[in-house]
């Protein structure tokens, strides 16, 4: 395909994720047309939603088909640990995504502990265990807090931090008991690494990595990271902790072994290289891999892409990565996620949202994730709904513009932490 040539997008997914994606793709010269299946109303304005099942691999490829489609962008991981990205490149089409053996990264826990033992990628301590009372037993003499997680994908509910052993026990209960399904078939229990999180994003065709700004995210339900974990209530980019010879060292220590690993092993790692970090004394270690963007980091990243995503995403897809370079803005951007009230556990659903009192400040954008149309009315569909997007000159003003705006909405079934952004505020206070 021509440089110049515009091209036809099929984005799979609903969240708000990718409704990031779908607004990036939609900004650009390079996508004609744009599809999503499901989307979401917030992708309705922008993209034609279809009625696709992701899971029915051969009815994406009969739609790519059909409706000419050059790039297919596959947003979640359920599909791709599942092998759509195999599928559709068996049919001929282009696939932002990786194929399901190297979507194992994040599809397995313990694949990834034991692909970084072999090829040298700095992460905690580990152990995996298929059998409950072996692991009962393991957690005897380990020394707390110790971390507890479902091997397989449990939509970022399946790691417990324990900071006792009944806790500990408990946690490796509910794994073997069903609480996440197939997904606590194993568990994998690794030591706790002390230190600072940060979210660290890279694009790869298998061979070339472009390194994409740093985020941090807040996981913790509550102010002051207090209450269980989440999907994450929040993000900023770029992340402060992470200076350039840490990004250097990232890049160098984690992100290109991988690459080349994957590739050795003849499964070349094609997408985005996700990669949760804890930020210690020894340096960044990696805590967990995931194969798509994250949610909420996509948001601000794309809030701060100056280049036209469609090239990134092809070039990734089919290669030439090395040849592209992608601009993006010096202005931090910072994203609040309103959750609806019960979330992380049951949250309530249905409730009316309007958004008619956000304004029409190009630098803040608000980002629909679990949200549905009844009888003419937006209302809330999911436990993360919005994710209330801005950018700006420094973290404190992008804050302000964030919190302003998430006050703007009406809805009363809504909550959303008042802290986001907190630590790197602190340090641009610290250096004025």
């Amino acid at each position: 395909m021509g440089l110049d040539a515009t091209m036809n997008v099929l984005l799979i997914g609903g969240g708000g994720r990718e409704h990031a994606l779908a607004w990036a793709l939609a900004r650009g010269d390079r996508c004609s047309k744009l599809f999503a299946a499901p989307g979401n109303p917030g992708i309705g304005e922008i993209a034609t939603c279809v009625s696709l099942n992701p899971s029915d691999h051969a009815a994406v490829a009969a739609f790519c088909s059909d409706t000419g489609i050059d790039l297919v962008v596959i947003g979640p991981e359920a599909p791709l640990v599942a092998g759509l990205a195999d599928d559709l490149r068996a049919a001929d089409i282009a696939v932002f995504g990786p194929s399901k053996a190297a979507a194992a990264l994040e599809g397995s826990k313990g694949f990834t502990k034991d692909f970084c033992a072999e090829f040298g990628v700095p992460t905690a301590a580990y152990r995996r265990f298929s059998d409950q009372t072996a692991a009962l037993d393991y957690l005897a003499d380990v020394t707390l807090p110790i971390v507890i997680k479902a091997d397989g994908l449990a939509a970022g509910k399946g790691v417990i931090i324990a900071e006792t052993l009944e806790a500990a026990r408990s946690a490796v209960e509910d794994c073997f008991g069903g609480r996440f399904g197939e997904a606590g078939a194993e568990v994998v229990i690794e030591a706790f690494l002390e230190g600072e999180e940060a979210s660290f994003f890279a694009l790869t065709d298998g061979t070339s990595i472009v390194a994409m700004p740093t985020a941090q995210d807040h996981k913790r339900v509550g102010d002051g990271d207090t209450g269980p974990n989440t999907g994450g209530m929040g993000a900023y980019s770029p992340a402060p902790v992470m200076t350039e010879a840490l990004i250097d060292e990232t890049m160098e220590r984690i992100i290109a072994p991988t690459v080349r690993g994957m590739a050795v092993r003849g499964t070349p790692f094609q997408g985005v290289l996700y990669a949760g970090l804890m930020i210690t004394d020894a340096g960044p270690q990696l805590i967990e891999y995931n194969v798509r963007f994250g949610d909420p980091e996509c948001q601000v990243l794309m809030m701060r892409l100056q280049s036209d995503i469609t090239d990134a995403l092809y070039a990734t897809a089919t290669g030439g990565l090395d040849a592209l370079e992608l601009k993006w803005r010096d202005e931090p951007a910072l994203t609040v996620v309103m959750a609806a009230e019960g979330y992380p556990g049951t949250p309530a659903k249905g409730g009316e949202i309007d958004l008619s009192g956000i304004g029409g400040d190009d630098d803040v954008v608000v980002f629909h994730a679990g949200t549905a149309e009844s009888d003419g009315r937006l209302v809330a569909n999911g436990g993360r709904v919005l994710a209330v997007t801005a950018r700006g000159h420094s973290f404190s003003d992008v804050q302000a513009k964030a919190y302003s705006a998430a006050a703007d909405v009406r809805w009363d079934d809504g909550f959303y932490r008042r802290d986001i952004g907190y630590r790197a505020i602190e340090r641009e206070r610290r250096d004025d």
